[in-house]
């Protein structure tokens, strides 16, 4: 008689890493980026630029090097994030070099690209070297004080364009408040993950709103209240508005009460229009807001916000063609605060909302990858990010079509600025290390073949908050029985 033949165990399941659609992407984008500095050339002087194929060559080779980067030390991130980052910032490169034709005394497009190389070398740095983003937990405090040392150094500098938010040394400047944001963002993230519950449901009930003890909230609001003091003292408006919104956004996301959304709104209201009356800076950019065309019926022709929503006049729905916009005539921040003008002037409508879709699947990546992580600094984090993007993108966007008081900031890696394009390429860099995390195999878990969570992390159906705490969920893992049958736990302390 022959003994049963053992039942083989199910295959085990592998996630697809993706790395080959991720390549597939990337040369897209540099081939869109490719052609569009080759119609550049072809439109402004009918040729061929005579350094097109060094950009392709350079922009391919950055393209690659972040690859394998992501390829050998976050195999499973989401393949979606680099392509778009690389064809944005390649977009940004032809935008800035079409201008450089119309100011050849004061060309960008050289410097921009050296800028978005230091952002892709520390980009690989950062996903080479963070294994695990809950280290930066650790760090939230040292973060946080770096951050406001990052805000208050400007103010000894002398302002540029009215505005004290850079650093100039010698012929170098930067603007430290770029890198501030990052800062904030992991430090908001931990702080909040520490003291989520406390946050959410202790307190007293004002007007239906459970407002957090003040030993909790305190030291939170104050950070907060600090460094947007310190962007008001140095007239940065948008930064301080990103900030403001940031803090309620992951405050929200922490709590899960919709009541800070509506005393942020007030805040906001209250803030902007304080702010508006009082500061003259802040004045004169509201004031143009409310009448663009004032300069024009004076007399003294248009002003940059008059020439930004001509710009887009001009464009239509299918834009001028590349090389042969007028939206130079904006002036000196043509090539920064003022280049989505460019982009919808000879792109038109429908590049403009291809570049906005772009955006919107950036922040989107951004937040699944926040829901699909089981951390709970992970899950902040990963909204925080996405969220300063999305900030980003409106405040920008709403400023120079004239849905609101421009703001001076760079719109993320299409306009000039070195400081900006480095920061943004951090930041897609920690939202793949993120990403690799919530995507990566687990461990198999009681039944051959289930993906369970990685080491360290409890299995968990669904948030941290929501199963009691990774303590009574690991008891409850370790011995179910014990807690369905009393008798069988009494029979064991009997036996020993």
């Amino acid at each position: 008689m022959t003994a049963p033949k053992a039942d083989s165990p199910p295959p085990e399941l592998r996630l697809a890493k993706r790395r080959g659609v991720e390549l597939s992407l990337l040369v897209c984008a540099v081939l869109i980026s490719v052609f569009g500095y080759i119609g550049v050339g072809f439109g402004k002087n009918d040729a061929l630029p005579p350094d097109a194929a060094g950009y392709g060559a350079g922009l391919g080779v950055l393209a690659l090097l972040a690859h394998m980067a992501v390829r050998f030390r976050a195999p499973y991130a989401d393949p979606l994030l680099l392509p778009i980052a690389v064809l944005l910032n390649g977009l940004g490169l032809v935008l800035i070099y079409r201008l450089d034709l119309e100011t050849p005394d004061n060309r960008a497009a050289s410097t921009q690209l050296v800028w978005s190389t230091l952002g892709v070398a520390l980009f690989i740095a950062v996903v080479a070297l963070l294994r695990d983003h809950r280290v930066l937990q650790r760090y939230a405090y040292l973060a946080v004080a770096t951050a406001l040392v990052l805000l208050i150094v400007p103010i000894f500098f002398p302002a540029v364009n009215g505005a004290k938010i850079w650093i100039r040394v010698g012929g170098f400047s930067f603007q430290p408040g770029e890198f501030a944001k990052i800062l904030l963002a992991v430090f908001f993230a931990a702080y909040l993950a520490a003291n989520r519950n406390a946050l959410a449901y202790t307190g007293r009930t004002v007007w239906r709103l459970q407002l957090p003890t003040g030993r909790v909230l305190g030291p939170l609001v104050a950070i907060w209240l600090l460094s947007v003091m310190v962007l008001v003292l140095e007239r940065d408006l948008g930064t301080s508005l990103l900030f403001f919104g940031l803090f309620v956004i992951m405050l929200y996301v922490a709590t899960g009460r919709t009541g800070w959304i509506a005393v942020g709104l007030l805040l906001a209201a209250v803030g902007a229009f304080a702010v508006g009356s009082l500061e003259p800076h802040v004045n004169s950019r509201v004031q143009d807001w409310l009448h663009p065309f004032a300069s024009i019926d004076a007399g003294l022709g248009p002003g940059q916000l008059a020439q930004s929503l001509f710009a887009f006049a001009a464009g239509g729905m299918f834009g001028t063609g590349l090389g042969r916009g007028r939206s130079i005539l904006i002036g000196f921040a043509a090539k920064s605060d003022f280049i989505l003008a460019t982009a919808g002037e000879e792109l038109g409508l429908v590049g403009l909302t291809a570049i906005f879709m772009l955006y919107a699947l950036l922040v989107a990546r951004g937040f699944r990858t926040g829901l699909s992580l089981f951390d709970p600094f992970g899950r902040l984090l990963a909204v925080g990010l996405a969220s300063i993007l999305a900030l980003q993108v409106f405040v920008i966007a709403g400023g120079v079509m004239g849905l609101i008081p421009l703001t001076g900031m760079a719109m993320p890696f299409l306009a000039q600025g070195g400081s900006s394009v480095v920061t943004n390429w951090i930041m897609v860099a920690l939202l793949i290390r993120l990403s690799h995390s919530a995507r990566s195999p687990r461990p198999a878990d009681v039944e051959t073949g289930v993906i369970a969570p990685t080491a360290g992390a409890p299995w968990r159906s669904g948030p941290p908050w929501e199963n009691g705490g990774p303590g009574r969920q690991g008891q409850s893992r370790r011995n179910p029985e014990s807690r369905r049958n009393p008798e069988s736990r009494r029979n064991r302390e009997d036996e020993r």
